[in-house]
């Protein structure tokens, strides 16, 4: 028995946008933190992608006593040591823009070449009710080019370039992207778990 109502813990419209086109399901009803009033922020204190998102997921559930679906994704650069990282949204400070995260990246990436511009998306999907936690991994390779490319998607996405199909995620439909993204295989491993969960479920 799925659920009517799951809150998804981000006031990101693009990210609610995505996560509502890839797990689609006519019998639920996804909310984003937007639609709640005076909503508290959680401070993200986790080393990892997959703390951040428990983080999250914990929280939120414990506020609104809703199933919860928390994401927690960013841009993995290993010629910058792992960086943006974790801090992939506020890399060039908390309040930065995403042309501000992008300019800062191409700082960083000054003079590399080759190898050393590869790069990955990783998110951490975790779903959160009060009878089991699942979670779920999804990775797309890319790299980092040297300009920025395409007017769609958002965040670091008109700097990375995936080979097939030789287009930056901004400069894909969001179809398109949303078909190879870190964020749909992570949705699509959730998913299977979700559905035998839900299943099961009286």
């Amino acid at each position: 028995m799925t659920p009517e109502i799951v809150l998804v813990a981000t006031k990101n419209k693009n990210k609610l946008d995505e996560i509502r086109s890839i797990l689609t399901d006519p019998g639920i009803h996804f909310k984003s933190l937007s639609e709640f009033e005076n909503v508290p922020d959680v401070a993200e204190t986790g080393k990892t992608f997959r703390a951040n998102a428990l983080i999250k997921a914990r929280f939120y559930f414990k506020y609104s006593a809703l199933p919860i679906i928390a994401d927690d994704s960013g841009l993995v650069v290993p010629a910058l040591r792992g960086e943006p990282g974790i801090y992939s949204a506020r890399y060039a400070g908390a309040q930065a823009s995403y042309m501000e995260n992008n300019i800062k990246l191409l700082q960083q990436m000054k003079g590399l070449e080759g190898d050393q511009r590869k790069a990955h998306f990783i998110c951490q999907m975790v779903y959160l009710d009060k009878n089991i936690c699942l979670s779920a991994l999804g990775r797309v390779e890319g790299i980092i080019i040297t300009e920025l490319r395409g007017r769609s998607g958002f965040g670091y996405d008109p700097l990375f370039y995936v080979e097939k199909p030789g287009k930056t995620f901004a400069e894909l439909k969001p179809e398109e992207k949303n078909m190879i993204s870190h964020r749909y295989r992570a949705l699509k491993n959730l998913r299977i778990k979700l559905s035998d969960y839900w299943a099961n479920r009286t």
